[in-house]
């Protein structure tokens, strides 16, 4: 895609040692790549980040990784060995924020926790990810997205109404976290221009998932007691017709989300326009929310019956046109397909060195009207002459000698 690079240089200089694994950390530390920092992914030389073989073709990183990993460099550093470890010393002494997700412990056990790299480099931003907080009772437990969801509240709003706790679909708990991440960071870099202050930023994904919940929140508070699950409504409460409804064709998706809103009745007279029974207008057994609650399932059934009439694109297209809130359900090849999600820089189709040509979801803001552009994940220790040079100024005999000695892949 074309692009006017603004949104590739915002943090043009800015040096990021990524010592992430899976998701939730190469989430945080490819949007700071994506937004021009040099991000420079440290990884063993056997494997890398495990991400890289979750399940792909022998010899070719998992679409995983690459999904992650975008607008990244790669370096090779074995850890168990001391001159390795002191790689990363050096390094970290030259970046201005570094980034890790190891088990609890693991970083500090390494001999590369806050307190020595904040020695090193007093001005760092130092962050960390983990699954449950500092002085949590779980601190020390493991935890990957579907934990973070199931023990935040997320889950228990999840799912039918009598049902039992789903996960939905969207790693909230790993990308959500490092989203948030991601934004403490650019917070904490704006700072330390003026102050010259580095930090120790700490995230915790049961924690950032509470941030998710809000709403939930609202309603306990509302009303005294737990959020129920909301099925496909809102834990919020909602007013009929909201929900998907069953659109022509039959298919798994073949549905279409309506949305009446209690603060617009507009929304309500309107699909009655559009379903053909202007004569309900004004009927006082449906015309407030408070009614159709208490008809919920004649009103569903009435707007049920006219999208089955029409595939969930014509629904959401008419539906819309008049002015009320309407969705089809779209699964990931429907979106795929759609060919304005790349022609917008949504979508971007990169050229991997082994896997070829190969479509992601890119950053979805926009700076000057294009998202930054993405360039493929680094192949395991791509970078390892480069960052080694330009960084720690090492020559290329001093880089070979490292190679020889297996301290780099």
């Amino acid at each position: 895609m074309t692009s006017n690079g603004f949104g590739g240089d915002c943090l043009a200089g800015v040096r990021v040692l990524d010592m992430t694994q899976f998701e939730a950390g190469p989430s945080c530390t490819e949007t700071l790549a994506w937004m021009g920092a040099e991000v420079v992914k440290v990884e063993n030389p056997k494997g890398g980040d495990p991400g890289r073989s979750l399940g792909g073709k022998p010899g070719q990183d998992d679409p995983y990784f690459l999904n992650f990993n975008a607008n990244k460099k790669s370096i090779t550093v074995n850890l168990k060995d001391p001159r390795g470890l002191q790689l990363v010393k050096d390094l970290a002494a030259k970046a201005d924020v570094l980034v890790e997700n190891f088990a609890p412990g693991a970083i500090e056990r390494l001999g590369l926790g806050a307190d020595v790299i904040r020695a090193l480099n007093p001005s760092i931003i130092y962050c960390q990810v983990k699954g449950f907080g500092e002085g949590s009772p779980y601190e020390k437990n493991l935890a990957f997205d579907m934990i973070a969801q199931a023990c935040s509240g997320i889950m228990s709003t999840t799912g039918e109404l009598d049902g039992r706790p789903l996960k939905p679909g969207p790693s909230l708990g790993d990308t959500g976290t490092g989203m948030l991440l991601s934004i403490s960071i650019l917070g904490a870099l704006y700072r330390r221009k003026a102050t010259g202050q580095g930090d120790h930023l700490q995230v915790a994904m049961q924690d950032a998932m509470l941030h998710y919940m809000r709403i939930a929140f609202s309603y306990q508070s509302r009303t005294g007691k737990a959020a129920p699950r909301a099925a496909d409504s809102s834990v919020s409460g909602g007013n009929p017709p909201m929900g998907t409804f069953p659109s022509k064709g039959g298919g798994l998706n073949d549905y279409v989300y309506v949305y009446t809103s209690r603060a617009n009745p507009e929304h309500w007279r309107r699909l009655l326009g559009v379903i053909g029974r202007e004569d309900l207008i004004g009927d006082p057994r449906y015309d407030s929310p408070a009614a159709r609650a208490e008809r919920a399932a004649e009103v569903n059934e009435m707007i049920a019956g006219w999208t089955r009439q029409h595939t969930k694109h014509e629904a959401m297209e008419i539906i819309g046109a008049a002015g009320i809130p309407a969705g089809a359900v779209l699964d990931t090849m429907e979106l795929t397909n759609d060919p304005t999600f790349e022609q917008r820089g949504i979508m971007q189709t990169i050229d991997h060195p082994v896997v070829g040509p190969f479509k992601m979801v890119a950053w979805p803001v926009r700076f000057s009207g294009s998202p930054p552009p993405v360039k493929p994940a680094p192949l395991l220790g791509a970078n390892n002459s480069d960052v080694l040079t330009n960084w720690l100024g090492l020559s290329p005999d001093q880089v070979s000698s490292l190679h020889g000695d297996s301290i780099i892949g």
